[in-house]
């Protein structure tokens, strides 16, 4: 018997095998203090790092589950919207980034309205995801805002706004930016109705998003640590030749300067949000 081909070799190729089945995504890094963390507790833990507390990026099912009861809700479908308005071309025709975006999220476009229970009281939810296409407002965007609202009427239910956008949707042009005054017709329509409207600003929020219907909820909440503004710190120091402290635009900073009324960690956002509806919507 020859020890090394009969014994050793077979031992490491059953060494070698099993080290190729551990699956490859079972520990990922924080994107702020690049500690390697279990992807298993990252999930437990709804993406908030463990050692730095960095709330890391939920995507809209991830966020939907977080906040209704059992993780149960009814999405709403949203009216349908021309694909390409304006025959937009840059690098890429604005159709193949559409379907590459779509492909990638397995989602329609960047907004999500779903309704369900937080805690035993209605709400009708609202999603802006970065993950397709910097979660920018299209059309879409004004048509989910839309018919979240007459949703949130009809159920009788506060409707509660979550963002994390890049802003308006240069490939749709004027037409992303006309959203801006239709999703502040939808918070309007919400508030004539004498429903609560309360938005949760999540990291990052910008531009035309930040400058419309984000501002406008009549609680505002930040998550800890989110990025929050119009323009971005490069861009505002460029333009006024004067270096931003390290805070700026932080949800802690707009909270300082009374932008938001409230900074959450994401753990307890349920629990608040329960409270505020409970207390708006007159429950005991």
């Amino acid at each position: 018997m020859n020890w090394i081909s009969d014994i050793l070799r077979p031992r490491i190729k059953t060494l070698f095998s099993k080290i190729k089945e551990v699956p490859e995504n079972l520990w990922t890094p924080c994107p702020k203090c690049s500690t390697l963390l279990y992807k298993k507790n990252i999930d437990e833990h709804m993406n908030v790092c463990s050692k730095c507390d960095f709330h890391m990026a939920l995507d809209r099912q991830e966020r939907f589950a977080t906040l209704f009861d059992d993780k149960k809700f009814t999405e709403i479908e949203i009216p349908d919207v021309p694909a390409d308005p304006l025959d937009f071309k840059d690098l890429k025709k604005y159709e193949a980034r559409l379907k590459d975006a779509r492909d990638e999220t397995k989602e329609k476009d960047s907004a999500s309205v779903a309704f369900g229970k937080i805690d035993g009281s209605d709400a009708v939810v609202f999603i802006l995801d970065f993950a397709f296409m910097g979660g920018s407002m299209a059309a879409y965007v004004g048509e989910a805002m839309i018919s979240a609202a007459k949703t949130a009427i009809k159920k009788k239910a506060p409707l509660i706004a979550i963002t994390t956008s890049g802003g308006a949707r240069m490939q749709e042009g004027i037409i992303s930016l006309m959203q801006m005054a239709r999703t502040t017709l939808a918070v309007n329509m919400v508030r004539d109705a004498k429903l609560p409207y309360i938005m949760i600003l999540a990291n990052p929020t910008f531009g035309g998003v930040s400058a419309s219907f984000a501002m406008l909820g009549d609680v505002e909440i930040a998550e800890k640590g989110a990025i929050i503004g119009f323009a971005g710190r490069r861009v505002i120091e460029q333009a006024i030749k004067h270096k931003l402290p390290p805070e700026f635009q932080t949800a802690e900073y707009l909270m300082q300067q009374g932008d938001v009324d409230l900074v959450v960690h994401r753990h307890g956002l349920k629990s608040t949000l329960s409270n505020i509806i409970k207390i708006l919507m007159g429950s005991k």
